[in-house]
């Protein structure tokens, strides 16, 4: 039989998550400074977002799934839903849920169709949705 964590670990995991996202936030905020230019001619550039997107929003997951588990809410049937469910219970404002579960899709680009992606778009999503 696992394990179940105890209430003040999963505090601890889910203020952890917090503290990257934070991080990761503040990442991305720096390379919004960059012209579109700039951007699609440095390969660092651009893949320091394209990575830090992924994890940014990897982050929102997991924190969404502990949340999850430590408030005993009804599981998501996608990621999206995960900041739905979270606006449902109060958590955060609906508007930033409808915001932040637009950039679900781009996870999915990111980790699945990674070696098609539009430079501009990325850019666009950067300069636009963080």
């Amino acid at each position: 039989m696992p394990d179940k964590k105890s209430p003040s670990i999963e505090k601890t995991l889910i203020l952890a998550k917090l503290s990257r996202l934070r991080e990761y936030y503040g990442y991305l905020k720096q390379l919004q400074a960059y012209t579109l230019e700039d951007f699609i001619g440095d390969f660092r550039i651009h893949g320091a977002a394209e990575r830090f997107l992924q994890v940014f929003i990897e982050c929102i997951i997991d924190v969404g799934n502990g949340l999850f588990s430590f408030l005993q809410l009804r599981r998501p049937e996608r990621y999206r839903d995960i900041l739905y469910i979270l606006a449902e219970a109060g958590i955060i404002p609906k508007d930033f849920a409808e915001t932040v579960a637009l950039m679900m899709g781009l996870r999915n680009l990111l980790v699945h169709a990674y070696a098609s992606i539009s430079l501009k778009m990325l850019y666009e999503s950067l300069q636009e949705k963080i």
